[in-house]
């Protein structure tokens, strides 16, 4: 008998920060919210954090196969958790391992805003 049970699929309820940056003038909302999440980003350790937990097969990854990034793991905790805080990751604890996966709509949301940004 497996302990494995399917879980429904939500629809995302993330939705992308901003226009890009050519379309209009950002709110201060705006500006906040995606300098958050830059700010999270300009790290190098927190953006290898990041890009290992968006370039996983399965869309996510275990803390347990990230954290060899040249740091102590209360270190790669403490990157973690303000990825987290910037809305760049969602997370689940499994057992004792915790599991995260970039949010649903970060990566084309910063694409798009960046995209229209090179239209220069």
């Amino acid at each position: 008998m497996s302990n494995t049970r399917t879980l429904p699929v939500l629809e995302p309820d993330v939705v992308p920060c901003c226009p890009p940056l050519t379309e209009r003038t950002l709110t201060a909302a705006e500006a906040e919210r995606t300098a958050a999440m830059f700010k999270a980003l300009g790290d190098p350790v927190r953006l290898r954090l990041f890009s290992a937990v968006a370039s996983a097969p399965d869309g996510e990854a275990c803390v347990c196969d990230i954290s060899d990034v040249g740091v102590s793991q209360p270190t790669v905790s403490h990157h973690l958790k303000k990825l987290r805080e910037a809305g760049l990751l969602a997370s689940e604890r499994r057992g004792t391992w915790v599991y995260y996966r970039v949010e649903p709509s970060v990566l084309a949301g910063m694409g798009r805003l960046l995209t229209g940004a090179a239209r220069v």
